[in-house]
């Protein structure tokens, strides 16, 4: 059976691309334009209800009862820090809501939407696990956290002990059940165009 990391090694140019994007560099060292941020949270923040829609389809689709209850703990956590973050920083940037999608922002809601409507937790799990894995990968960098808390928070929100154990869990689970590895490619390369897309 392919194992996630199978999948990761055989995505890795578009993974690298976006690990290692302009728009990582530049949270990183504090210096991504306000108006790039913008772009770039508005967009992420309509990811959220179809992100929480498909946390609840892992649980609704999960089968056996431990890994249920972990992805039920996750899926509280993203409805509380996270969206707290996304109202803080629109506010300060100025952010009408909602922003109109992008053609990445279209592509992976449609891509989510799928996978949850589809009932296959496999496919789930995989949507999942790149959206998380690719974000734990830029945000554990080693280097100084940037001064301003947008630019911080941001970060913090997707690294750290109970991060890792999270993408550490949906890599065991993935790889329990079986990847989807068409599920994968799709979405890493959706990831990659949604990092060029907050540049306009």
């Amino acid at each position: 059976m392919i194992s996630s990391n199978d999948l990761r090694a055989a995505h890795t140019a578009t993974w690298d691309a976006a690990v290692g994007h302009r728009f990582v560099d530049e949270l990183w060292a504090g210096t991504v334009d306000d108006a790039v941020m913008a772009r770039y949270l508005a967009q992420d923040a309509l990811f959220l209800d179809a992100f929480v829609a498909l946390l609840g389809a892992a649980v609704a689709t999960v089968d056996a009862p431990g890994p249920r209850l972990v992805h039920a703990r996750q899926l509280g956590l993203v409805a509380g820090d996270e969206d707290d973050y996304f109202a803080r920083a629109l506010a300060r940037l100025g952010v009408p809501e909602p922003a109109e999608p992008l053609a990445a922002t279209t592509g992976f809601l449609a891509l989510m939407d799928a996978a949850r409507a589809s009932g296959d937790y496999p496919t789930i799990v995989t949507v999942l696990l790149v959206a998380e894995w690719l974000y734990l990968d830029w945000a554990s960098r080693d280097a100084d956290a940037p001064s301003d808390w947008l630019h911080a928070e941001w970060i913090e929100l997707h690294r750290g002990p109970a991060f890792s154990a999270w993408v550490g869990f949906l890599r065991d689970e993935a790889d329990r059940v079986g990847p989807d590895g068409a599920a994968f490619a799709r979405a890493v390369e959706l990831e990659a165009a949604f990092f060029d897309a907050a540049y306009g």
